[in-house]
């Protein structure tokens, strides 16, 4: 069966960073020039060199979204339903470790929660546990669809990877959208990160996507959580995967997400530095590379770099968010991470207005 494993392996020799001596001005220029990019173009367009293009990156990453999406930003929020984890993710405020308050919701809090999201006038939801089969199972999960379908036309899952028939059974259900992160593509360092939990299975996640691309999802978005591991070389093979999940599965919408570590109950602090620089270089390349995928940033990233961010290829965004779970009706609980922007979706939706952006509250409808 396929699977980005094998490309993964034939890069795990590559020297990347005796690549990235070799670029030159003229090889960042040429790339940049290119109407379709090869894996090394994307990786001569993320190397240090190319620093100096990044306002020629910029401009071509604007025309080229303009092309593809208009002038429009599609407006989505996060709702956690439940926060129990049998993870110990080192990064995350979840961490089966940690010392919070475990809980999920009902039903009628599920239900209360989704009539206070919808009264912000979005149609779009990304629904959100921790991993504890347990306490989620899936027909949990399904539960919650249910009374969501009432509020929302699209409906994405943000959870812990499934099988390829539990992801045909929420699909049927009415979810069309899945997002799953890697956190990070480098396997020993993924091994360090996930020291205990059914999440050390690097393989098993790393298919999910797939999974979901053959169970009918819609839109499947994946990304790495930068930080983590050598941000250049995540972003390449994130980049890398997209573009294998558009090959092989042309009907589906793939797009990316490029969160930066934030922080957590916890503590964990990234070892590795990603400067807002280097997030717009990140997503002005990718989008060179793959123009007609979308680009979700989040409120993990502070007002003004969001805002300025909004020309530069993002096609996604979330507003009016909080981490923790049922956020809305229970506003002292601990979130997954702390949020940079709080911005209500009226207040993100008039940003757009004034850079002369359309925000799209609804673009899809199932039944």
């Amino acid at each position: 069966m396929m699977s980005f494993l094998d490309t993964i392996d034939q890069y795990q020799d590559f020297d990347t960073d005796a690549f990235f001596g070799r670029v030159t001005e003229a090889d960042v220029r040429r790339a940049i020039g290119r109407d379709r990019l090869g894996p090394l173009d994307y990786l001569t367009l993320l190397s240090p060199q190319a620093d100096i293009c990044l306002e020629e990156m910029a401009q071509k990453a604007h025309r080229l979204t303009v092309q593809h999406f208009g002038r429009t930003m599609l407006l989505f929020t996060p709702m956690y339903v439940a926060n129990h984890c049998v993870n110990q993710c080192r990064y995350c405020g979840f961490n089966a470790k940690n010392d919070l308050h475990r809980m999920r919701l009902t039903v009628d809090e599920v239900t209360a929660e989704a009539e206070i999201i919808a009264a912000s006038g979005l149609k779009h939801i990304l629904l959100l546990t921790g991993e504890d089969r347990s306490h989620t199972p899936v027909s949990y999960i399904r539960d919650c669809i249910e009374v969501l379908k009432r509020y929302f036309t699209s409906i994405s899952i943000e959870i812990y990877p499934l099988t390829e028939p539990e992801y045909r059974e929420l699909t049927e259900a009415g979810v069309d959208g899945l997002t799953i992160y890697q956190e990070t593509y480098n396997r020993d360092t993924y091994a360090y990160l996930h020291p205990a939990g059914p999440k050390r299975n690097y393989r098993f996640r790393l298919d999910a996507p797939e999974r979901g691309c053959r169970a009918g999802m819609r839109g499947v978005n994946i990304g790495a959580l930068l930080g983590l591991a050598d941000w250049r070389k995540d972003a390449f093979l994130a980049g890398l995967h997209a573009d294998y999940l558009q090959r092989s599965y042309p009907d589906v919408e793939i797009s990316i997400s490029p969160p930066r570590v934030r922080p957590q109950l916890g503590g964990f602090v990234p070892e590795i530095e990603v400067t807002d620089k280097n997030l717009v270089q990140y997503v002005t390349a990718f989008r060179l590379f793959m123009p007609r995928s979308g680009i979700t940033l989040s409120t993990r990233e502070a007002p003004r770099l969001r805002d300025n961010m909004t020309r530069l290829g993002v096609t996604k965004m979330s507003g009016g968010v909080s981490a923790a779970v049922g956020g809305r009706s229970h506003c002292d609980e601990t979130g997954q991470f702390e949020i940079a922007d709080e911005r209500s979706v009226a207040e993100v939706a008039k940003m757009l207005y004034e850079q002369g952006y359309q925000p799209v509250y609804k673009d899809w409808q199932t039944i």
